[in-house]
């Protein structure tokens, strides 16, 4: 015999809450406490309550989507915020859709046209670099992480790229380094030229390249022409490093006892598989596409902010710079 569907009464009544609360708590909206929320997705959970999504679409006006635009081919950066994104969105019931634009200005404008056509909650804009970028022109709520809207009344939430690369110097000194080499991306990019400034030592000169390996290594032989005595190598990316390491290694210097070195970014792909495995500044994506979900979700319901959101990033040390 088939069992009867459950209803949102039933959730309510589990729950100890009216059907009008249980409905909010599910929707993720309305004014209620965390610990309403969570009482009512247990309930729901426990009874194996499926939303109406067809009916919710109907009854509220909305389609319980969010689009994630994005020019980040490769998903290196996309994909951690978009499980941030998903992590806080699932939670309400909403699904989100990933739009890469691959850089392309009129991909991007077809994506939009789209979105606004299929009645997107809102829009989550991301990248891949943190150059603030221009606003995109839509009648919904948008939230910009990562590269900031150069409008100042959009929500953006980028990384504290400074703070981050300053926590490296801060880890290296403490080790005693102090004669420390900083090789970087390409000076056109807004993430390298800052982490330079702060990573450079005193009258220093970072060295600009690309963001790849075969950079890290042909840089660490400029490093070791002009400054020999190097005892710490910083650089901009976990890539950069791990090209430096091969080639210190290629040319028998010892990594850490006779040069540090330091990458950013921690990436698993590159920092843990570095020998040795990289002390490298996370930037806490999927915190950040978290963040910017809630500010999504807080403009969906009638409550935007406004202005830069800057979140600290995270200094984690490995062999690279302690030893084994």
């Amino acid at each position: 015999m088939k069992r009867p569907a459950v209803r949102i009464t039933d959730v309510a009544a589990l729950a100890g809450v009216s059907a009008g609360t249980a409905s909010k708590a599910l929707n993720n909206t309305g004014q209620l406490s965390q610990d309403t929320r969570e009482r009512v997705r247990r309930a729901a959970a426990q009874l194996g309550f499926t939303p109406d999504v067809r009916g919710r679409a109907l009854s509220s006006g909305r389609t319980f989507t969010v689009a994630l635009l994005t020019t980040d081919s490769s998903g290196r950066f996309s994909i951690p915020i978009m499980r941030g994104v998903e992590d806080v969105l699932s939670a309400g019931e909403l699904a989100t859709v990933l739009c890469d634009t691959r850089d392309d200005p009129l991909r991007e404008q077809s994506y939009l046209r789209s979105m606004v056509a299929r009645g997107v909650d809102g829009i989550v804009v991301t990248g891949r670099r943190t150059e603030p970028r221009p606003p995109i022109d839509v009648p919904l709520p948008v939230v910009y992480a990562l590269a900031a809207s150069t409008d100042p009344a959009d929500a953006s939430v980028i990384v504290d790229d400074a703070a981050g690369a300053a926590a490296v110097i801060t880890h290296l000194r403490a080790l005693g380094r102090t004669r420390i080499a900083h090789v970087t991306g390409p000076a056109d990019h807004r993430s390298a030229v800052e982490r330079a400034h702060v990573m450079s030592a005193p009258g220093g000169e970072p060295l600009f390249g690309e963001w790849s390996e075969q950079w890290g290594r042909q840089a660490t032989d400029l490093v070791l022409r002009s400054h020999p005595d190097v005892d710490a190598i910083t650089c901009g990316s976990d890539q950069i490093a791990r090209g430096v390491c091969d080639r210190l290694r290629e040319l028998g210097r010892a990594v850490p006892a006779e040069i540090a070195v330091t990458g950013y970014d921690n990436w698993p792909v590159m920092a843990l598989a570095s020998r040795p495995p990289l002390t490298s500044v996370d930037l806490r994506l999927e915190e950040l596409g978290r963040r910017a979900a809630h500010l999504l979700l807080d403009a969906i319901a009638g409550n935007p902010h406004h202005g830069v959101l800057e979140l600290p990033a995270q200094l984690v040390p490995r062999e690279s710079t302690l030893g084994a």
